[in-house]
């Protein structure tokens, strides 16, 4: 193609991704009434709210942008005049502004750096003169689901999820793409439901199985496999900041594990996710609490601990309050109220008392800021669930714990008497200024008076089927997850400064439906993944990337890269070298030679990087020992997370650090000559053994080309092997599985290498 061929494609891309939240371009008609939502609100938000906003101490003029009857109010400073006058622009303080000439009057004011558009301007001017009608903000109406669209392709949609799809599509002028091809339903449907690919017995199964129903019987099969829950908890452990240690300086070890294990275990039972919110936030709270609800409060405890000599008890306690408090308002109801914690938030409507009103919920706990001497440090801090041998065996089967010795974690408990909450003044510990009481925000969803004023009273008003955040969040976490980015692109923040929906009638229709199916996950990922949506193609046309390049649309299914977790599970399940255990301690590992050393001042088990060895070494990514002030280089390269607050969602990179690994890893080595010692084994035929490595990694087989290019790559490296065989005896004994002596020769090290190649293709790793 000629760079003159090119450029207007650019040029399409660069002015389509340049547009504001993401939306599509809009050509109002003369009559089409403006939508404040969508409209005027990102508009006032992005330019105005910080002065003219929720923040009462910030606010200029006493004027008020984000209220209707404050907007429409006579000005503070100047009684005769009005911020804005439905219907009247000269009447109109705020279009007057806007507009205006004079630098002193000009708003935004010019040294702000924020300037309106035209297109801007025009927008609010019109919206004015349709009279300035004002709407609650969506995400804090409760989601309803409308009519189901009609489609003029009736043959097209699988389920309801396909009809509000072509309805945005078709109005972008794109049809969806044809059905992808069984290997790559069965592949995508493996890597999404397990983070694992297809075992060649499957793809082999479902090759032969020509039934109607074929691709949903593989759907049920897979989401039945134990791995399922261990992809799942890999979005739950960043949403809950799980962790191996405490960080902050003088890191050392803690035993949170068996909330992981708890984890795995309520997503593989498929605990619905009502109760599965409400055991995490008060398990210990609910009528003759189990030991196992009480485990799963350890959601709550994963924050960092300072192990610190000197600091202030009551410092370090508020912190872990707020800790709490951010991780409950992100990770579950998609809210960023920590904005609040120093002054009332610019965006949305959360003062500074709401934050510390939700702040009382999590401020009853025996919890310590610190616990005495730094050489006593404790694999849990108090209150502390202690998990004997004779629970594993009967009540917590779901633990894998191998010997006899108890279990320390980190859990929540309440106070017989009721710690009163202050706001703090900017946020500091010991700046008390007035007492509030446990409660939620007003203009989310109130606070019933039914309701105990204590974390189970939380839970019950955060899973109450009229609370508009819940299970919105919960859906675009799933729909994330799948499609690789939410109907709310910001994951975490459903507030005014966050994301519009790409689909609003379909996040609310697919909210209610997964309340009205009793909150369960398997019946929401199912319904996901048997959508035609979700079975298109990912081909990609020129009229794609001109008219959705982001994908937003989804006229073709996204090609993702896997989970940082999930490129080491996909080269330990393709070798066979993984071991698919389930549960248990975390395990450490190849790591670079001295990281942690260089990186931090450990203590104790930690002070130095001791690799685990034999069935340890072959984990899966889950269960990567993760040390906060020196995490694992592996997934970070590959944008995993750090774990040290609450993530909702991983960028994806395309770095050469990437390659690098893909390249010179340890483990990507090690599988590779495992690999080709078991297919040298199996085949004599040097090819049949390439076709077979190439079906196990990329899970389809090659074609002609393929299969050439990787044969003649095979010989050149047989013949360098040949002439060099120090060269392969080297090559073949990276690693610490043990390999048998007569399978160190030329013929190993070149399928080795070839297999190596073929880790290392863009394919490999990407869900297509």
């Amino acid at each position: 193609m000629k760079l003159y061929h090119i450029l207007p494609i650019c040029l399409s891309i660069l002015i389509f991704s340049c547009k504001p939240n993401g939306q599509e371009q809009l050509n109002l008609s003369e009559g089409e009434q403006i939508s404040y939502n969508i409209h005027i609100r990102p508009i006032l938000s992005d330019n105005c709210f910080a002065c003219h906003g929720p923040d009462a101490n910030k606010r200029e003029a006493g004027l008020r942008l984000d209220i209707a009857e404050n907007a429409y109010a006579a000005l503070k400073e100047s009684p005769d005049k009005f911020g804005i006058t439905p219907h009247d622009i000269s009447q109109s303080e705020l279009y007057k502004r806007i507009i205006s000439d004079n630098p002193s009057e000009l708003m935004p004011p010019p040294e702000s750096n924020l300037k309106l558009t035209e297109e801007d301007i025009a927008l609010i001017k019109k919206w004015i003169e349709q009279g300035a009608v004002y709407e609650p903000h969506w995400a804090f109406v409760a989601p309803k689901k409308i009519e189901v669209p009609q489609v003029k392709d009736e043959k097209w949609p699988k389920n309801e999820i396909d009809n509000f799809i072509w309805a945005k599509m078709n109005k972008l002028g794109l049809n969806p793409n044809d059905e992808a091809e069984k290997h790559e339903l069965l592949k995508r449907v493996s890597l999404d439901l397990t983070g694992l690919p297809p075992t060649p017995e499957m793809i082999k199964d479902f090759e032969k199985d020509t039934s109607a129903d074929a691709y949903e019987k593989i759907v049920d099969k897979i989401m039945d496999l134990p791995s399922f829950g261990e992809k799942m908890a890999v979005l739950w452990m960043d949403i809950s900041r799980y962790s191996d240690s405490y960080g902050y300086q003088d890191d050392n070890i803690r035993t949170q594990w068996p909330y992981r294990d708890w984890v795995i275990h309520a997503f593989n039972k498929n605990l619905p996710y009502d109760q599965f919110i409400t055991w995490q936030l008060a398990g210990d709270m609910l009528p003759n609490a189990s030991k196992e609800q009480i485990l799963a409060t350890a959601f709550n405890r994963n924050h960092k601990y300072t192990e610190e000599g000197g600091v202030i008890d009551e410092e370090y306690r508020v912190e872990y309050i707020l800790d709490k408090t951010n991780t409950f308002s992100k990770g579950i109801l998609g809210i960023t109220m920590e904005c609040a914690q120093c002054h009332d938030h610019k965006y949305d409507p959360i003062s500074q008392k709401n934050f510390y009103e939700m702040f009382a919920f999590f401020n009853n706990t025996p919890e310590k800021g610190y616990e005495g001497d730094v050489s006593q440090s404790k694999p849990a801090k108090t209150p502390i669930l202690w998990i004997e041998k004779e629970d594993i065996d009967n009540l917590l089967t779901f633990i894998n714990h191998q010997d006899s010795s108890k279990i320390m974690v980190s859990v929540m408990e309440e106070l017989d008497t009721v710690r009163t909450t202050y706001i703090l003044n900017r946020g500091l510990y010991d700046a008390r200024t007035t007492p509030v009481g446990p409660n939620t925000p007003e203009s989310i969803f109130s606070f019933s008076q039914n309701l105990p004023k204590n974390r189970l009273g939380l839970a019950q008003w955060t899973v109450d089927k009229n609370n508009p955040l819940t299970a919105r969040v919960f859906v675009n976490l799933m729909w994330q997850e799948i499609f690789g980015r939410g109907i709310v692109k910001s994951t975490g923040d459903f507030g005014m400064q966050g994301d519009l929906p790409s689909h609003p009638e379909l996040l609310d229709w697919l909210a209610v439906d997964f309340m009205d199916n009793g909150w369960d996950i398997k019946y929401l990922l199912k319904k996901i993944m048997t959508s035609a949506t979700y079975m298109q193609s990912s081909k990609v046309t020129k009229k794609h990337l001109i008219t959705d390049p982001d994908n937003i649309y989804l006229a073709r299914s996204p090609r993702l890269r896997l989970p940082a977790e999930n490129v080491r599970d996909l080269v330990l399940a393709s070798s066979g070298l993984l071991v698919s255990e389930i549960g248990g301690p975390s395990v450490k590992p190849y790591q670079p030679e001295g990281l942690w050393e260089a990186a931090t001042s450990g203590r104790g088990e930690l002070k130095t990087y001791k690799q685990d060895m034999g069935e340890k070494l072959y984990r899966r990514g889950l269960y990567t020992f993760i040390k906060l002030t020196s995490p694992p280089p592996m997934p970070i390269i590959f944008d995993g997370s750090n774990r040290d607050q609450c993530e909702v969602n991983r960028g994806r990179t395309n770095t050469p650090l990437q390659a690098l690994v893909m390249m010179n890893d340890p483990l990507v080595m090690e599988a590779s000559r495992v690999l080709a010692s078991q297919l040298t084994e199996n085949y004599i035929e040097p090819q049949t053994a390439i076709e077979e490595a190439f079906k196990r990694i990329l899970c389809r087989e090659p074609n002609s080309k393929e299969l050439d290019v990787l044969s003649g790559y095979f010989k050149e490296e047989l013949e360098r092997f040949n002439k060099d065989q120090a060269s392969a005896d080297d090559l073949l004994r990276v690693g610490e599985y043990p390999i048998i002596k007569e399978k160190i020769n030329p013929n190993t090290g070149a399928l080795m290498q070839v297999i190596l190649a073929i880790y290392n293709l863009e394919e490999a790793i990407t869900k297509i």
